[in-house]
């Protein structure tokens, strides 16, 4: 199969289109039994089918012009068996077929998913989201029909094409060479027409990508439009990018058509010579009714083949251009990686930053030797400008990124040699964008331990003072948030976070902005929440605000990528 599709392709790139398939059959291998069986099922199905024509011709023949009426019933009696028996293996065939078309699409798209959950922020910075869901969705759903559906589709026409010319072949091979004629013709204008299909199932690609992009990028600020009265403009934007997107669809229907419709012209010439020719021997009593009817109806039976074939074609191209984006994502590769043999996480220790250099791809430097020492249970104030490189210390600490040069080192161990994942999970960071899930207050508070018991998730809402949240609430801890939390206030969604933080048991806490959309008596509040509940752990708050930095045992300034320390800041 993946010899005959590099074929039709004729790839620029074979050995990366080689690639690709090779990773599509990794999903399709796991199956291949059920899909022998379907295979088989198929194979009797069809067979049922075509044998139809052949009694048809008994019937007639043999039955209704020899005026013999038991050879009439028996054909009778065998055509209402074979229609049931095809009708009963199309229905457990079309059970069984979706079933396996589920797995292999949902294992395509979580592959791909997993995939990207190991990429870096930086690669999201580069990339709609739009376009990642148009690839995620639309691209792995093209992928998984031809995986399997025009797999189903190929062999089953490749078997009724084959017995059908049999057949015809059996009744009259003069009249057979008139279909042979036509396959060469058909190869050389689908290899003519197979770069213009390629190109404009391409663009589609790209034009729906745009949609989602702006989908994405509009429903979650839809108040924002509204306060700015600009829905006609949004409106507008879509209504400009919809037609795009159907100028588009409507070129490569018009590209299909071709493609497709001029050997279906050349089938219909050939089978109205057929008529013409196999009438005529009728007429002169050279050949029988029932044979021209069998011919006409295998000829037809080969005709559909023919064409699902032509369908295949069009969709190897489809294929190939969904292939390539999905691809295209799969060959991103992680910028961060956990170590083979990594070494124990200490259970606690000093946080150090050692002669660290760090610059975003196409930017200056960002961290420039930057040098600190945290002790272990120590509160530390982070201040400095607007895009300094404050969050990107909190991303090393993370390590979504790692230094370019030196080292950052928990307990004395270097993060490269620690787990990726439990490192993680003993850094929780609260960051000024609280993410909330649709799901219950319980589920948004164990996310990070999904296996929390439910006593401890109520013990982590009440040491939040999440009690009156949840008294409001109409079902408590098991109620509904809603779509990313919108109905509740900055100092509940803050609490909420602190209270998901605490469950989690971190080493290190990091605040950043954590506290900048709520007002300063909130502010207070979740800062001694805070003091109150970590206080024997490392806790970090990045601020604009003097007023959150106050208090700290350690206060440190970036600026120009240079950590130096300050004085300890007090409040007033």
């Amino acid at each position: 199969m993946r010899r005959l599709i590099v074929g039709l392709i004729d790839s620029p790139n074979p050995q990366a289109l080689h690639q690709a398939l090779h990773w599509l059959y990794g999903f399709v291998r796991p199956h291949r039994l059920a899909i022998a069986g379907l295979l088989g099922l198929s194979v009797c199905a069809s067979l049922l089918v075509l044998v139809q024509p052949w009694l048809t011709k008994q019937l007639i023949d043999d039955g209704l012009l020899a005026r013999n009426f038991p050879v009439l019933a028996t054909v009778a009696g065998l055509m209402i068996v074979a229609g049931l028996l095809g009708t009963a293996l199309s229905g457990v065939n079309r059970y069984l077929h979706t079933r396996l078309s589920g797995r292999i699409l949902f294992a395509l798209r979580d592959d791909l998913y997993q995939h990207l959950q190991t990429l870096s922020p930086g690669f999201y910075g580069q990339r709609r989201i739009g376009d990642l869901m148009s690839r995620i969705d639309g691209d792995v759903a093209e992928i998984q029909r031809f995986a399997v559906d025009s797999l189903f589709s190929a062999v089953s026409s490749i078997i009724g094409l084959l017995v059908a010319l049999g057949m015809l072949l059996a009744l009259s091979w003069k009249l057979s060479l008139l279909a042979l004629i036509l396959i060469p013709l058909d190869v050389l204008w689908l290899r003519w027409m197979r770069r213009k299909v390629e190109r404009d199932v391409r663009q589609l690609r790209e034009r729906s990508a745009d949609v989602s992009s702006f989908m994405v990028e509009t429903l979650p600020v839809m108040k924002f439009i509204q306060s700015a009265g600009q829905q006609q403009r949004e409106a507008k934007r879509l209504e400009t990018l919809g037609q795009g997107y159907m100028s588009q669809l409507l070129r490569l229907q018009v590209t299909e058509f071709f493609t497709q419709a001029v050997p279906g012209t050349l089938t219909s010439l050939s089978r109205a010579c057929v008529f013409l020719i196999g009438g005529y021997w009728v007429v002169q009593g050279t050949w029988q009714l029932g044979a021209l009817i069998a011919f006409s109806t295998y000829l037809g039976m080969a005709i559909g083949p023919v064409q699902s074939l032509l369908g295949l074609y069009v969709a190897i191209q489809r294929m190939t251009v969904s292939l390539g984006r999905v691809m295209e994502l799969r060959g991103e590769q992680p910028a961060v990686l956990s170590p083979s043999n990594p070494k124990p996480l200490p259970d606690e220790g000093d946080l150090r930053f050692e002669a660290v250099h760090f610059s975003h791809p196409g930017r200056p430097s960002t961290l420039n030797g930057i040098n600190a020492h945290i002790p272990y249970g120590s509160k530390v104030a982070l201040s400095g400008g607007s895009g300094v490189g404050k969050s990107t210390l909190v991303d090393l600490l993370q390590r979504h990124h790692d230094p370019q040069s030196g080292r950052v080192l928990l307990g004395g161990v270097d993060l490269l040699e620690l787990d990726l994942l439990a490192l993680r999970r003993r850094i929780a960071v609260v960051s000024q964008d609280i993410v909330l899930f649709r799901g219950s207050l319980a589920d948004n508070l164990a996310y990070a331990v999904p296996g929390a018991s439910r006593e401890a998730v109520a013990a982590v809402a009440r040491l939040a003072q999440l009690d009156s949240l949840i008294a409001d609430l109409p079902e408590g801890l098991d109620s509904p948030l809603g779509e990313r939390g919108q109905q509740l206030s900055g100092g509940q969604k803050q609490r909420i976070a602190i209270a998901r933080a605490l469950l989690q048991d971190p080493l290190i806490l990091v605040l950043d902005e954590a506290t900048s959309a709520v007002d300063e008596a909130t502010e207070r509040e979740v800062i001694e929440a805070i003091d109150r509940l970590f206080a024997r752990r490392t806790r970090i708050l990045i601020s604009h605000r003097p007023s959150t930095l106050a208090n700290a045992d350690l206060c440190l300034h970036l600026q120009a990528g240079q950590l130096t320390a300050n004085k300890v800041l007090h409040e007033a």
